[in-house]
């Protein structure tokens, strides 16, 4: 049973052949599955269910006075992107991807991750009023698109990007399609899969150096979400390239290269911004160094060449993650009524 307006059928279409994924309409019924790898996916984002009342801040706050100066500008820059990223993310996913992915099974998916980032937008929140108590503080931290020029930057792109999508009812037309490629690939491997791991590893800078522990619990959960959402993702890509490979030409390439290369650099003001002249193990040509490389991971996952050759310069994001996720995920799920099950692979990721 298909949902549809009596308009004329999406370019290529005919009747009778079986529908695409980004065809319009809205596909209501899930038996016979055509996507079913979508509802596993759903099915194990639930297993993954945790909330911000399990986060434990009160360190936090004593670790917080012994920063110096520019660690705690770091900070404060740090929260202030948190605050404001995953609704960006969140808007993106009722307004765009809810809307054109046909299919009911990824629609499941997608429900259960704007979940997610709700709780994540609640864990930034108390971040937030844990770490900046002086309210006029807070209230710049969350105007921070509007008033911190990196993290502007930031939301520029995101909207350049994101927002010619939003006018289109339905993907009729090829170019359409590619515009949505485009919002999916940005979502995905720009803000998810560069912005979001750029701010993983300040955090995991400050665990490597036995700080800010509460910060670095949610940030695990956080990052095994985002993973997660990215993944998705990339099978819908993969499942349009492969039901309309036209899709994917050079122009294509073209446009996704150029999109990393800006979000690269748009990460790496946010670094300069964080960073100043530099901190202890933390500084912008390390950051350039990791973005690059974490870009051309994404380049590779969507089945285009690396770009950069960089390595990754941060010891800390290899050798500490996935004993301490393994660990803490074991002792978590005796504790906790939904079990956590699978592993986390760092190795694609970072």
């Amino acid at each position: 049973m298909t949902a549809t307006t009596p308009e004329t059928p999406a370019a290529g279409s005919s009747a009778g052949r079986t529908r695409n994924l980004l065809d319009p309409g809205f596909e209501l019924t899930l038996r016979p599955m055509r996507y079913p790898a979508f509802y596993e996916r759903y099915r194990d984002a639930i297993k993954n269910t945790w909330t911000v009342e399990e986060v434990d801040l009160h360190s936090d706050v004593a670790d917080l006075a012994r920063l110096s100066p520019g660690e705690q500008h770091l900070i404060g820059r740090l929260v202030a992107f948190f605050a404001t990223g995953d609704s960006i993310v969140a808007n993106n996913l009722v307004l765009t991807l809810y809307r054109h992915i046909n299919s009911p099974e990824a629609r499941l998916y997608l429900s259960r991750q704007l979940f997610e980032e709700a709780v994540h937008v609640q864990f930034y929140l108390t971040l937030l009023d844990t770490y900046l108590p002086d309210p006029d503080e807070r209230a710049a931290a969350f105007a921070a698109v509007e008033n911190i020029e990196s993290i502007r930057e930031k939301a520029r792109f995101c909207f350049r990007w994101m927002d010619s999508v939003e006018s289109i009812d339905r993907l009729e037309s090829r170019s359409d399609r590619r515009r949505f490629l485009l919002n999916l690939i940005c979502f995905a491997a720009c803000i998810e899969g560069l912005f979001f791991y750029g701010a993983f590893a300040y955090v995991y800078w400050f665990r490597s150096r036995g700080l800010l522990h509460g910060l670095a619990t949610g940030t695990n959960w956080v990052f095994r979400d985002e993973s997660m959402h990215m993944s998705f993702a990339f099978d819908v890509v993969d499942t349009v390239r492969e039901e309309e490979p036209e899709l994917f030409d050079d122009e294509l390439r073209r446009q996704v290269e150029e999109m990393l290369e800006e979000a690269v650099e748009a990460e790496l003001q946010f670094a300069r911004d964080l960073c100043g002249e530099g901190l202890p193990g933390m500084n912008t040509e390390s950051m350039r160094e990791y973005l690059r490389c974490v870009a051309d991971q994404r380049l590779v996952r969507l089945g285009f060449p690396a770009r950069y050759g960089a390595g990754n310069p941060f010891s800390f994001m290899e050798l500490q993650n996935v004993q301490e996720l393994t660990n803490f995920f074991e002792r978590r799920a005796s504790a906790y009524q939904v079990a956590v099950e699978g592993s986390v692979s760092f190795d694609d990721d970072f």
